[in-house]
Parts: structure tokens; C-alpha cells; sequence
């Protein structure tokens, strides 16, 4: 059953570890056939070398497994509101990588510096709270994916312009058309925020990037007038 997205979410996950966004298993990757109205998402605790195509787990819209003998992620319900909040996301990432996560845990948002930043997102990416105890006990990962869902719509910040999150003392999530291009996005959120520390280390005050370079730089590879890249209307987020 979906052997394609079983394949896709497979290759990305066995990336983690070269990209150096992980160690140990401290990641995982998710992708959507919206069509179907089922992701698949890596198992839990399962080395990445060892990850084979069978070995992804599909989970429903309703958060029930439809295919797998392993169990699935334990962030897997993190990624189920990430799916049902936003309809035009296909894949979803989630790491420890170490400089967005020394953000997240010092709860610094990262503003958009330079064009680097801007070719992936449009505009600071944002904090979201931590849980409450209560939240906590309910149930830890999907209070996870509400309070990420519910961070965007309070502050009014497009999902699909700004594809990533740093959750206080937790951890960023990313997100991006495809499993492989959430990836893409994790991999730049890090790169941005190792470039950010560097940059405060030398200049405190850092400015942000101007607007008009920002415009430039994010609307060049998305959306309907993009003219970055060679499929014709540009990369999506």
C-alpha cells in the first residue's frame, strides 16, 4: 500500500544522519498522500542505516495505523495536527539539531538576517510556548501540534510562507510540500540559526534583513511569479 510514499519517507529519514541534523535517533520524517488521507512516518527507536521502505508505519487522518508491524514514531500525533491544521503541507520533520535547538531552549526566535534566510522563509521563525503541566499529562504530542498550530493562527503567520518552528525548551519543526523538501527546510533552519548565533557573537544588535531584499529573495523561489530553479513556477516551500 503507497509503496511511493513508503519509498520517499524512507529516503529522507535515512538523510538524517549525513545531514548532521541528528545523533542517535533524535529525528524523524512524515509525508502525506493527501488523496488517501495517510502519512507514513518512520518507527520508532529504529536506526536509520537499518530503516528499509516496509519498515514505514501509515497512520490515518483519525491517527489509526492502516499499515505496519513496528510502532510508529512517538511524535507521531505531533504530526497528525500539523496534517489536519494545514491541508497544503505534504511532509513534516522534526530534530534535535543543535543550534535551532539551543533557540528553542533559550526560547530566541530567528529573525530573517540575511538572503539565505529568506530563500526558505518569509520572515522571522517564531517561538511557540511550551506545554503546561496539564497539557503535558493529557497527552504530550498532540498538545505539541495544537500549540504549533494554535502559535500561527494567534500570530497570524502563514504556514506555507514560514515553514518552521522552535518550540521553547523543546525542539524546531519543519515543513514543506514533500517529505524531502520538510527535510530541505530542517536543514536550513539549522544553517540559519548556526549563522545567527555567529552573527550575535560579533554584533548583538544584529539588524534584519531589509524588507525589499527579503521580498526578493523568498517570492524569487515561491509562488506564482518564482522564476528560481527549472520546473517552470518555482520551488515551493
Amino acid at each position: 500500500m503507497l509503496e511511493s510514499l513508503k519509498e520517499e519517507v524512507c529516503v529522507a529519514n535515512r538523510q538524517l544522519p549525513g545531514s548532521g541534523l541528528v545523533q542517535l535517533t533524535w529525528g524523524n520524517v512524515s509525508g502525506i498522500d493527501r488523496a488517501a488521507g495517510v502519512f507514513g512516518i518512520k518507527p520508532s527507536g529504529v536506526d536509520y542505516e537499518a530503516l528499509q521502505p516496509s519498515d514505514i508505519v501509515l497512520i490515518d487522518l483519525d491517527g489509526k495505523v492502516v499499515e505496519g508491524e513496528l510502532n510508529p514514531s512517538s511524535d507521531t500525533k505531533t504530526h497528525l495536527e500539523l496534517y489536519r491544521a494545514w491541508p497544503e503541507i505534504g511532509g513534516v520533520t522534526h530534530t534535535h539539531s543543535p543550534a535551532a535547538t539551543t533557540l528553542s531552549q533559550i526560547g530566541r526566535e530567528l529573525p530573517p538576517y540575511g538572503t539565505t534566510h529568506a530563500d526558505h522563509f518569509y520572515g522571522t521563525v517564531p517561538v511557540c510556548r511550551a506545554l503546561t503541566p496539564e497539557e503535558v499529562d493529557e497527552d504530550y504530542e498532540k498538545n505539541t501540534g495544537l500549540a504549533i498550530v494554535e502559535h500561527f493562527a494567534e500570530a497570524e503567520i502563514d504556514p506555507n510562507h514560514v515553514p518552521g518552528v522552535l518550540q521553547l525548551h523543546h525542539a524546531p519543526f519543519t515543513w514543506g510540500k514533500d517529505a524531502g523538501k520538510s527535510l530541505d527546510n530542517s536543514i536550513a533552519l539549522e544553517m540559519c540559526a548556526r549563522m545567527a548565533i555567529d552573527g550575535w557573537s560579533h554584533q548583538p544588535d544584529l539588524s534584519p534583513l531589509p524588507q525589499h531584499l527579503l521580498d526578493k529573495h523568498f517570492l524569487r523561489k515561491h509562488g506564482p511569479g518564482a522564476y528560481y530553479g527549472q520546473g517552470g513556477g518555482g520551488v515551493e516551500p
